[in-house]
């Protein structure tokens, strides 16, 4: 199955909406994302859509396959004409945008170890979670 994001105001991504893989394939049988695009325009009567990969996560590939467009689009994504990449609603205002992966970090790399931990914005800091 191939996935497309429906896209709306300010490039926001309103729904993710799967297609059979055969329905993409053009005469010579090579996947097209533009002949999606279309059935999907037809089908729905809305004409933005982008290509998704549910196996591209910070612009890897999870299958060894190749990545698109850097991230899976989720609902309130934002597609980026000019990264060409879906990127995930900030989670915080202090968080910064990972330009190759287009996901957000914090400012403070949270610690490696047994710990499970929280990000508190108003401190900037990781709180241990209590188990």
């Amino acid at each position: 199955m191939a996935s497309f994001a429906k896209i709306g105001l300010n490039n926001k991504v309103i729904a993710v909406h799967s297609v059979v893989n055969e329905v993409l394939h053009d005469s010579n049988g090579i996947e097209r994302e533009d002949i999606g695009i279309d059935f999907l325009t037809k089908l729905h009567g809305w004409a933005i859509w982008k290509q998704t990969s549910y196996n591209t996560i910070g612009g890897v590939h999870t299958k060894g396959g190749t990545p698109l467009r850097k991230n899976h689009a989720g609902i309130g994504y934002t597609y980026d004409e000019d990264r060409d990449a879906f990127i995930p609603k900030k989670p915080f205002n202090s968080w910064i945008l990972n330009e190759q992966t287009c996901l957000w970090n914090a400012p403070v790399a949270m610690p490696i170890n047994d710990n499970m931990y929280r990000w508190n914005e108003s401190t900037l800091t990781w709180d241990i979670v209590e188990v």
